[in-house]
C-alpha cells in the first residue's frame, strides 16, 4: 500500500510540474478543394496554380495545380488563417483571405471564377508541400507506434494502456463505465460484440494501425453505449505491387504464484505459454487491390483464481475458492478486394472467418469457517467453440468535388456459440455427475447508406442504418444424482431485434468558432420469446422511438487555447446475454442469471473542456457529468431453500457520475516524452427498490451509494536511438462502488521496447504487471448475507516478438 501511495505522490508531483510547462495538442489538418472556372465562358481552367500563404507574413505554405477538370486539392492543411492565391496564364490573379478549420476531412470552396486579362502573367511554380498528422474535435487518435507497452499482446491489453481507458473484470471501461461500443474499421462485429464488448482478451493486437477514442460520439455513430466509442483501425497496405508482413509473438504469463490453492484441488496454471503467429499479404495492380490476413493465438491463462468468504445473518460462514485454468485456440482469417470502377466508383468485397476454442478446467472447494471440514467439491470442464463468419459488400461513389461521396454497405454475420459443461458434484456422502449444452446461432443483417458533402466551412452528413438480428438459443440440462441444476430453467429462447435509424449531422467552422450539431432518430423493436414451460419468465421485450441529439461548440480563446462544450443523449440496450433466462453454474453457489424483463437505460451527457496547443505536446482538461435513468446492474439475493447467492440483472433507477478528465503530454526533447492522465469522478447510485423474480419472487430495497473514484496513468517514452524505443507505464485505480458493494484500489507497472533491425524487420518486448500487483478485491453486502473476495487471476505477462515487412 505504501508503494501505491508513493506512486500517487510521484504522479502528482509530475503533474504539478507539467502544469506550468508549455503544452498543447498536435496540429490538426484538413484537405481543401475547389473548382476553377472561366468567369465568362463557364469552362474549366486546367492547370491553374493554387498557392496558400500565411496570413501573418505571406510566407509560402503549400501549393498545387488544378487538374484537367479544373479541380484542385490542397492536402494536410493546418487549421488557421491563410491567403489563398489562384493564377493562370491569361487570367487575373485571384486573392482572398481564408480561414480553414479541421472539423471536416475536406473543405469545399465550391466554384471559383477567374477573369481574363489581355496581358500574359508569369507562371507560378509550386515548390513544396507540408504534411502532418490529422485530428478531430471529437476524438483522440493513437498510432500503433505509441503502444510499445502492449506490443504482442491482446486488444484488451492494448486498449487498457491508453489514456482514459481502464480494464476491470476483463472489460474496457471509459470514465468508470463498461458500456463502451467497440468498432472495427468503423463497424460493429460479432468478434468484439454487437451489443457490448466481448472476447477482447483473446483477439491479437498485431494488426492494429491506430485506435480512435471517442468520448462524445456524433449522431453518425450508433446511439448504443453511454461511455463512448472505441474505433480500431486495422492495417491495409495500398501501395502498388506485392507487400506484406509476418509477425511471431510468444511469451509466458503467471511467472509467480500469488496465493496457494486450498487443499484437495488440481494445480493452478503457472508459467503459461502464449504463441501468436500472424501474416498479412497485399497485392495491388492498377485498379484492383487484393488482401488477406491470417492470425493464430494459443493462450493458456489462469483465468480466475478467486477466494471468497460468505457470511450469513444466521451465523453461517463459508470459505471457497474458484480456480479456472483456461486454454484458448483462436484462428482468424480475412480476405477481400478493392476494385476501382474508374476514378469515381469503388467496390469492396471482404470476408472474415473466426474460430475460437476455449477449454476451461475448474475446481471449487467449499470449507467451514475454520477449514476443519471440506463440505463440497465442484469440478467442471467447459468445452466451448465460437464460430464467426462475416461477409461484407461496400460501394463508394465519389462526386466531382473532393470529399463529396455516397457510400452503401451490406453486411451479413453468422455467429455460433456451442458450449458444453460437465460437472462433478462431490459431497462427503455422495458424488453426482451433471452436464448441460447451450447452442446459440446468431444471424445479423446490416445495411447502411451514408452521404457526405463538404462545404467552405465544414460538411453535412446524413445516412440510414438498418439492422435485423435473430438469435435462437437452446439450453439442454442432463442432471445427475442429487443434481443442483435447475432443469426447469432450460429449454429454448429466441431473441429478435429490428433497428432502423436515420441521422443528420452538420459541422461548421470559422476562425473563432467550431460547431457540430446532429440528430439521430432510432426505432427499436425487440422481442424475446421464451418457451412456455419456463417456471419464471414469459415472452416479453420492449419498443421505443427516440431522438438522440448531440451538440458540440468550441471557441478559440487564442490560437493555442480552445474552450469546448459538449452534449449528447445515449442509450444502453440490454445485451442478449443479459436477458438470457438460463442460470450459469461455472460458480456453483454464486450463480448468474439473465432477466428478459430488462429495459434500456438512457444517459444524458454534458462536458466542458479546455485544450491548449503548442509544439511540445498537448493538454486537455474536462469537467463532465453523466445522468442515467433506468440503470442496469446486477442484484445479489439468496433463496429461502439454500444459502446460494443469485446475481440477476435489474433496472435500478437513477444514478449519476460527475468527474474530471485530465490528459497532458509533454515532449521534453526529441528523445523523451511523458503522458499523464488523471480521471477522477464521483460515482453515485440512488436508493432503489426492485422486484426479483428468480429463483423466487422477492422485493429488495437497496440503499444509495456514493464514492470518489478514478484512475491515474503515467507513461514515459524514450527514444534511445532512431531504431530503439522504450516505454514504461504505471497505472493506479482508486476504489470504486459496485452494485451492493465496493472494489478496492489496485496498481500495475508495465513496460515495452521496440528495436528496428535491417531489411524491414524489428524485435519487440512487452511486460504486463511486472510486480504482479494487479488483483481484484471486492466486498458485497446483501439482504441477510455479505461476502468478500480476492481474485488473483493472471495479470502478469512477458512477450517477445519478431516482425518483418516486405
Amino acid at each position: 500500500m505504501q508503494f501505491k501511495l508513493n506512486m500517487i505522490r510521484v504522479n502528482f508531483l509530475l503533474l504539478a510540474a507539467l502544469m506550468f510547462a508549455n503544452t498543447g495538442f498536435s496540429q490538426q489538418t484538413t484537405n481543401v478543394t475547389g473548382k476553377i472556372l472561366d468567369k465568362e465562358t463557364k469552362e474549366t481552367v486546367p492547370f491553374a496554380n493554387i498557392v496558400l500563404k500565411s496570413a501573418s507574413d505571406s510566407s509560402f505554405i503549400s501549393g498545387t495545380l488544378s487538374d484537367e477538370q479544373g479541380i484542385f486539392l490542397l492536402e494536410d492543411v493546418h487549421a488557421g488563417s491563410y491567403l489563398l492565391e489562384i493564377s493562370s496564364i491569361g487570367y487575373t490573379t485571384y486573392s482572398k483571405p481564408e480561414y480553414f478549420g479541421s472539423l471536416s476531412d475536406f473543405i469545399d470552396l465550391g466554384t471559383i471564377a477567374l477573369s481574363e486579362v489581355a496581358q500574359q502573367l508569369e507562371e507560378v511554380v509550386v515548390t513544396g508541400k507540408q504534411s502532418t498528422v490529422s485530428g478531430s474535435m471529437e476524438k483522440l487518435t493513437f498510432a500503433s507506434e505509441d503502444l510499445q507497452v502492449t506490443r504482442g499482446g491482446t486488444v484488451l491489453e492494448t486498449l487498457g494502456s491508453l489514456p482514459g481507458l481502464t480494464v476491470q473484470d476483463g472489460k474496457i471501461q471509459m470514465r468508470g463505465s463498461e458500456n463502451v461500443t467497440i468498432l472495427i474499421n468503423g463497424k460493429q462485429t460479432a468478434l468484439t460484440g454487437l451489443d457490448g464488448q466481448k472476447s477482447l482478451d483473446n483477439i491479437p493486437a498485431s494488426g492494429i494501425e491506430r485506435i480512435e477514442v471517442i468520448n462524445n460520439p456524433s449522431s453518425k455513430y450508433t446511439a448504443n453505449g453511454n461511455a463512448g466509442i472505441i474505433n480500431i483501425i486495422l492495417k491495409k497496405d495500398k501501395n502498388l505491387g506485392l507487400h506484406g508482413k509476418v509477425d511471431l509473438n510468444g511469451g509466458l504469463g503467471a511467472l509467480t504464484m500469488r496465493r496457494e490453492n486450498y487443499p484437495g484441488i488440481r494445480p493452478q496454471f503457472q508459467r503459461t505459454p502464449k504463441i501468436n503467429p500472424s501474416a498479412a499479404i497485399n497485392f495491388r495492380k492498377q485498379s484492383v487491390n487484393l488482401f488477406a490476413t491470417g492470425d493464430y493465438l494459443f493462450n493458456q491463462t489462469l483465468n480466475k483464481n478467486e477466494f471468497v468468504t460468505r457470511t450469513y445473518a444466521n451465523g453461517d460462514i463459508v470459505n471457497q475458492q474458484l480456480k479456472r485454468n483456461r486454454t484458448t485456440h483462436f484462428i482468424t482469417a480475412t480476405t477481400g478486394l478493392d476494385w476501382e470502377l474508374g476514378k469515381q466508383d469503388l467496390i469492396n468485397v471482404s470476408g472474415l472467418f473466426g474460430r475460437e476454442i476455449i477449454i476451461d478446467k475448474g475446481d471449487q472447494p467449499f470449507f467451514t469457517q475454520d477449514f476443519s471440514e471440506n463440505t463440497r467439491l465442484w469440478q467442471f470442464l467447459e468445452d466451448e467453440v465460437k464460430t464467426t463468419a462475416i461477409g461484407t459488400v461496400k460501394y463508394q461513389h465519389l462526386f466531382e468535388n473532393k470529399g463529396h461521396k455516397l457510400e452503401a454497405a451490406f453486411n451479413y454475420t453468422f455467429h455460433q456459440e456451442d458450449e458444453k459443461y460437465f460437472f462433478d458434484n462431490i459431497y462427503p456422502q455422495f458424488e453426482g455427475k451433471d452436464s448441460f449444452k447451450l447452442i446459440s446461432d446468431e444471424h445479423v443483417y446490416d445495411f447502411s447508406l451514408d452521404y457526405t458533402q463538404p462545404g467552405p466551412h465544414g460538411k453535412f452528413e446524413s445516412g440510414l442504418k438498418v439492422r435485423y438480428r435473430d438469435i435462437p438459443t437452446n439450453m439442454t440440462f442432463q442432471p445427475g444424482f442429487n443434481s443442483p441444476l435447475d432443469v426447469s430453467a432450460g429449454g429454448w429462447a429466441n431473441y429478435k431485434e429490428f433497428i432502423p435509424a436515420a441521422y443528420f449531422n452538420y459541422l461548421y467552422e470559422i476562425q473563432k468558432l467550431e460547431i457540430e450539431a446532429g440528430l439521430r432518430l432510432e426505432y427499436v423493436d425487440l422481442v424475446y420469446e421464451v418457451n412456455p414451460d419456463h417456471p419464471t419468465y414469459k415472452t416479453g421485450g420492449y419498443q421505443y422511438f427516440q431522438l438522440f441529439p448531440d451538440f458540440r461548440m468550441a471557441y478559440r480563446l487564442t490560437d493555442q487555447l480552445n474552450l469546448s462544450l459538449f452534449y449528447n443523449k445515449r442509450v444502453d440496450r440490454p445485451r442478449e446475454v443479459d436477458i438470457r433466462i438460463f442460470p450459469k453454474y461455472d460458480d456453483a453457489e454464486i450463480i448468474k442469471v439473465g432477466n428478459p424483463e430488462l429495459s434500456p437505460q438512457f444517459t444524458n451527457h454534458v462536458e466542458l473542456g479546455l485544450k491548449r496547443a503548442s509544439l511540445n505536446g498537448f493538454l486537455y482538461f474536462a469537467l463532465y457529468g453523466k445522468f442515467i435513468d433506468g440503470t442496469i446492474t446486477r442484484i445479489s439475493t439468496i433463496a429461502s431453500s439454500n444459502n446460494w447467492i443469485y446475481n440477476v440483472f435489474q433496472n435500478a433507477g437513477k444514478s449519476h457520475l460527475i468527474g474530471t478528465d485530465f490528459i497532458i503530454s509533454r515532449n521534453w526533447n526529441e528523445s523523451i516524452k511523458s503522458d499523464f492522465n488523471a480521471n477522477i469522478y464521483q460515482n453515485t447510485i440512488d436508493a432503489y427498490t426492485v422486484s426479483v423474480l428468480y429463483p423466487e419472487q422477492q422485493t429488495i430495497q437497496i440503499e444509495g451509494q456514493s464514492i470518489v473514484s478514478g484512475n491515474l496513468k503515467l507513461t514515459n517514452s524514450v527514444v534511445l536511438s532512431p531504431a530503439f524505443k522504450f516505454q514504461v507505464q504505471g497505472v493506479y485505480y482508486l476504489p470504486d462502488i459496485l452494485p451492493q458493494g465496493t472494489i478496492s484500489d489496485r496498481f500495475s507497472l508495465n513496460a515495452g521496447l521496440n528495436w528496428d533491425l535491417l531489411n524491414g524487420s524489428s524485435l519487440s518486448f512487452s511486460a504486463q504487471d511486472i510486480l504482479n500487483t494487479m488483483y481484484i478485491q471486492k466486498q458485497i453486502n446483501g439482504n441477510g448475507f455479505s461476502y468478500s473476495s480476492v481474485d488473483y487471476y493472471e495479470t502478469q505477462k512477458f512477450m517477445l516478438g519478431y516482425h518483418y515487412k516486405f
